[in-house]
């Protein structure tokens, strides 16, 4: 007779993983407009994948290409990755008590640290959930980003801007279906509503990725305030 709590355990996993994965191959295909616009944008074939494989965060490396092919200087470029990759800081603040690793496995994850990954752990029941939603998605991306920002440089022009595709589109909407079922309450539609008013007011003003931080911004600021008027 099966043990009706490993059941739901194992069905709990196989679901981590099968959203992980279509999280993980969603966003790992954009990783082909990275290569092309990079390369597009002055970088050579080694350049872009070493991008791609040490910095590993699609919005500041975005932003870096960005700014290069509008004549800015490296240091300028590095400015700008940097200013979002801010970001990356505040989910390993809150992966580190909610994943556990300690010494080297630390340091090995906190290369998967994106958005995707953080998304896919934080929305868990259990700490081995969590791992595995972490693991399965940021190691997905990993590959698949890598592999493609490879395969975009390469084909250059050939490919022409791959955002035509589609791709930019696929990765939002893999978003959405992480943040769907959250919105499971009056408050949580609020404020997510004013979370998306504000990045896309933010967006003919801002430079990339900058109104992704402000939305974030809005709503650490109402879990503060939450957390204010519950305290004692």
């Amino acid at each position: 007779m099966s043990d009706p709590a490993a059941t739901a355990s194992e069905v709990e996993r196989r679901a981590v993983v099968r959203d992980s994965l279509g999280v993980g191959v969603a966003t790992g295909l954009y990783g082909v407009s990275f290569g092309a616009v990079a390369t597009a944008a002055g970088l050579s074939v080694a350049q872009t994948c070493a991008l791609s494989l040490l910095m590993f965060t699609g919005a500041s490396q975005f932003a870096l290409v960005s700014v290069l092919s509008g004549g800015g200087g490296a240091v300028a470029a590095a400015a700008a990755a940097l200013l979002l990759g801010v970001r990356n800081t505040l989910y390993g603040v809150r992966l580190t008590t909610l994943l556990g690793w300690r010494g080297r496995r630390r340091a090995l994850a906190a290369h998967l640290v994106i958005d995707e990954s953080t998304a896919m752990a934080v929305t868990r029941t259990s700490t081995a959930t969590a791992r595995l939603g972490f693991l399965v998605t940021g190691g997905t991306i990993f590959l698949l980003w890598n592999l493609f920002t490879l395969l975009g440089a390469v084909a250059g022009a050939t490919i022409g801007d791959p955002r035509s595709y589609g791709l930019d589109a696929a990765v939002g909407g893999a978003f959405l279906a992480l943040l769907w079922p959250r919105l499971d309450s009056a408050g949580h539609r609020v404020l997510a509503i004013v979370a998306a008013a504000v990045a896309l007011g933010l967006v003919p003003l801002a430079p990339a990725g900058v109104p992704v931080l402000a939305a974030g911004g809005v709503a650490l600021l109402a879990g503060l305030l939450r957390e204010g008027r519950s305290a004692p």
